[in-house]
């Protein structure tokens, strides 16, 4: 008997995808967005989908668990190193210095197995998302060029699904190690 997880699905229809396609939130079956910044922002939007579907179901020892040694990486890790990246990036548009960090314990090592630390983790990703897509919107060109850095807005868009994109790949081998669930 071996220690590794069975693979599994959620899929009905396609078992060998994580959801079936109808039920899939990125699902873009109609018309792709029209222009470049609906277009970068379905991404980043997709990318955030992703992550939340590979923490789906599971509890909060599962979500703290960490993947190998030394690494201190696990899913509620992710959630709260994404939470800090969005808070971040919006420091780089607005005026005065950075904001303060979130978790002066940093994003990984704080990341225990207490569901008070999982909620607070969800809630603090979703406030900072939405604070940093309402900064951004303030410039539909994203040519313009923001922060006492002078970095273009399409920049920050493209680091953003830069990182959610390398996380999400995390996201699928820690998901994989905890109970054999493969992504798509």
């Amino acid at each position: 008997m071996s220690d590794r997880p069975e693979r599994w699905s959620q899929a009905n229809v396609y078992p060998d995808m994580w959801v079936d396609p109808d039920d899939d939130p990125r699902d873009n079956a109609g018309a792709s967005p029209d222009g470049e910044p609906a277009t970068l922002q379905d991404y980043l939007t997709n990318y955030r989908h992703t992550l939340l579907m590979k923490c789906e179901g599971l509890d909060a020892e599962q979500l703290a668990r960490r993947s190998v040694p030394p690494s201190t990486m696990s899913l509620l890790g992710l959630l709260r190193h994404l939470a800090e990246v969005e808070r971040d990036w919006r420091g780089w548009v607005l005026p005065g210095g950075p904001p303060p960090k979130l978790y002066g314990d940093g994003d990984f090592e704080g990341a225990v197995a207490d569901q008070a630390v999982v909620d607070a983790a969800y809630a603090d990703l979703a406030r900072e998302q939405a604070a940093t897509d309402a900064v951004l919107a303030e410039h539909p060109d994203l040519g313009v060029r923001v922060g006492k850095d002078a970095i273009a807005v399409r920049e920050l868009l493209v680091h953003r699904i830069e990182e959610y994109a390398r996380h999400c790949g995390h996201a699928d081998l820690l998901r994989e190690c905890i109970d054999g669930r493969v992504g798509q």
